[in-house]
């Protein structure tokens, strides 16, 4: 059976193992666990096996348009699989397809976790799908299109510091001799000190903030060896706070978040400082520290992240790969939806400056 029977859970384990362990990357986003986050959107699994195996698995996770009856199927970081095999991945879709029988589906979109090639992105082109990445902007795209990937494979920890920054290097130690303690937990006690922090981080940063439902979850969703809440604190200050998941041997800085006090003693740095060390200790290959919208050291975010990442710089992804079905809904879905999107942020600011202009 190619879609997922998830009562079945024999199989359920074996095509989660797969995912997991596969040896040309594992996707934390692919995991059925993932879906348990996202609770919002409705997940199936779809798979391939050859001798009785699973040799290949796509997890989508499906979204209703709003005021249509039309659905988006979105395979977040996937399919799992030799995403240059492109007979395997047709294979894959063709079963994927069924589901078009369920759900209203205009658009099967998938974003593989595989860095930028010309040459995969023609491949793509040429046999019919639409291949979205620097040609686009932001709004156009689910995921960030550049991330800060840290290659931890093989290193000690002190090995691994000499490679960041000398400023990182500085702030980290900075931190530590101010008195500033590091500490992670996965109670519900701390995952309420680190909504409260990023709530004031989405202030502050005019960002959208998540329900703390969300957050509730994860904890739920990943074990006490996959998921972490880290917090900073300074005496009684609890200064800054992030959500760690150790997932296929690689570690996702998923969330982070900060208080407006203290914030000169560089909580930040040794906190990531910390969770850098729990992949190293659990030997990942790999430390995530998300996604980069902007390139430029002007941009707080990039300058924080490159800092860490000074020897693997940005990894650059081939972007999202869509298999269009309905040609309107898909017009409408590209082309409208985006413009409407910087409307309501640009309309979200001038709300927010209104405020505080009528603060003063």
């Amino acid at each position: 059976m190619p879609i997922l029977d998830k009562q079945d859970e024999k199989k359920v384990s074996e095509y989660e193992k797969f995912i997991k362990s596969y040896e040309n990357g594992s996707s934390l986003m692919q995991s059925l666990n993932w879906g348990k986050v996202k609770f919002s959107w409705i997940q199936e699994g779809v798979y391939l096996e050859e001798d009785g195996k699973i040799v290949a698995a796509m997890t989508v996770l499906l979204e209703r348009v709003p005021h249509t009856s039309s659905y988006l199927m979105y395979a977040p970081r996937g399919p799992v699989c030799d995403i240059y095999d492109i007979s395997i991945v047709k294979r894959l879709i063709k079963e994927a397809e069924k589901l078009r029988e369920k759900y209203k589906v205009f658009l099967l979109k998938f974003d593989p976790n595989i860095k930028y090639d010309e040459k995969l992105e023609l491949l793509y082109k040429s046999n019919g799908f639409e291949v979205l990445n620097k040609n686009v902007g932001i709004d156009n795209l689910i995921q960030p299109l550049h991330d800060m990937v840290l290659d931890i494979s093989g290193y000690d920890a002190d090995e691994l510091m000499k490679l960041f920054s000398e400023k990182t290097r500085y702030n980290i130690r900075l931190a530590s001799r101010k008195g500033v303690e590091v500490y992670y937990s996965r109670n519900v006690e701390d995952l309420k000190i680190f909504y409260e922090l990023y709530k004031i981080t989405g202030v502050r940063d005019s960002i959208v903030c998540r329900s703390y439902e969300y957050f509730e979850k994860m904890l739920e969703a990943y074990s006490e060896d996959e998921l972490r809440i880290y917090i900073a604190k300074h005496e009684d200050d609890k200064l800054s706070a992030a959500i760690a998941i150790n997932y296929g041997g690689e570690l996702f800085y998923l969330y982070g978040a900060s208080s407006n006090v203290k914030r000169n003693m560089m909580p930040n740095y040794l906190m990531q400082w910390e969770m850098i060390k729990w992949g190293i200790e659990t030997k990942c290959n790999k430390y995530n520290f998300g996604g980069v919208l902007h390139l430029n050291q002007e941009n707080g975010l990039y300058k924080f992240k490159i800092g860490f990442c000074k020897k693997d710089g940005v990894t650059e992804y081939i972007g999202e790969i869509d298999k269009v079905y309905g040609k309107f809904m898909y017009f409408l879905y590209t082309k409208v939806l985006p413009v409407l999107k910087v409307l309501k942020r640009k309309l979200g600011i001038l709300k927010r400056q209104q405020k505080k202009d009528n603060k003063k």
